[in-house]
């Protein structure tokens, strides 16, 4: 039994925030959470300091969300980008993530170079090449258990329509949720969820400035999202932290004005568990 597919038949929707290496991965799970995004976007942001425009691969994407199913145990949901290529580009990527433990995948239908689902000036593959690459994501998984995502970025390029209609053929093809990306109106949200929220779990992304309006998760449920998703909030939130801390610590030479919002030695040392990783290793220094 697969533990995302099994939350995913039940009504709450699932609110998956973004997280992008090990450390927010564990907070987030501390905090609670049933299930984690691995954003993309923030892959771009944090490892590169760059925008989210293609410049990420697959290994970086491998590799990161390898060291977060290392140490937190929720189901991971992986932002595959594009699959970083054709057909057996995709396979290599599905098989790759797998084994590194993903929960689900997601594929869009976006031409190279990617970018961004809320910037301007993207393209889109055509219909049947990305249906392609969805049967290739599918034979590729060792299981079943391991779900696909199927996104479509076309309501930017063609309309609602047409995304409408993509997104009924990679269903077709058998993925186990959509992902229309970047919907602008309460009734665009509408409309999809009329179309396909008894059919297969819908996807919302709450981009905070983007396209898409920014509704909470009980709402997005109530129209028919069973996915939530703030994939950027974190990297967001952190890079606002980080300019007030940094400009504080230039400023005044010293880090005491910040030490009521941080965490001292001892704090985040409990927070990842220290204590417990050199207890565990006191239990193998003495063979007898």
């Amino acid at each position: 039994m697969n533990t995302l597919k099994t939350r995913l038949a039940q009504a709450q929707p699932l609110l998956a925030p973004g997280v992008y290496d090990a450390l927010t991965a564990l907070v987030a799970e501390q905090a609670g959470f049933e299930a984690l995004y691995l954003s993309g976007a923030s892959i771009a942001y944090t490892r590169l300091g760059r925008s989210d425009v293609g410049l990420t691969t697959f290994t970086e994407v491998q590799d990161t969300l390898a060291r977060i199913t290392e140490r937190v145990a929720v189901p991971v949901i992986v932002d595959a980008d594009t699959g970083f290529g054709n057909a057996l580009n995709v396979q290599r990527t599905v098989r790759g993530l797998e084994r590194a433990g993903a929960a689900m995948i997601q594929l869009e239908d976006q031409g190279f170079p990617k970018r961004c689902g809320h910037l301007d000036g993207k393209t889109v593959i055509p219909v049947g090449e990305m249906c392609g690459k969805l049967r290739a994501a599918l034979d590729a998984r060792h299981s079943a258990g391991t779900l696909i995502l199927a996104r479509t970025d076309a309501l930017a390029v063609e309309g609602l329509d047409a995304a409408l209609e993509r997104a009924d053929a990679y269903l077709a093809c058998g993925v186990d949720a959509l992902f229309i990306e970047a919907l602008r109106t309460p009734d665009q949200m509408d409309a999809a969820c009329s179309r396909f929220a008894a059919r297969v779990p819908l996807l919302a992304n709450m981009v905070e400035g983007g396209k898409t309006p920014v509704q909470d998760s009980g709402e997005l449920g109530r129209r028919g999202f069973r996915i939530v998703i703030f994939p950027g909030g974190t990297a967001r939130a952190v890079a606002h932290t980080l300019q007030d801390y940094y400009a504080s610590l230039h400023r005044d030479q010293t880090t005491a004005p910040w030490q009521g919002r941080m965490l001292d030695f001892d704090g985040l040392n409990r927070l990842i568990g220290t204590p417990e990783l050199l207890e565990t290793g006191r239990r193998y220094e003495n063979p007898h």
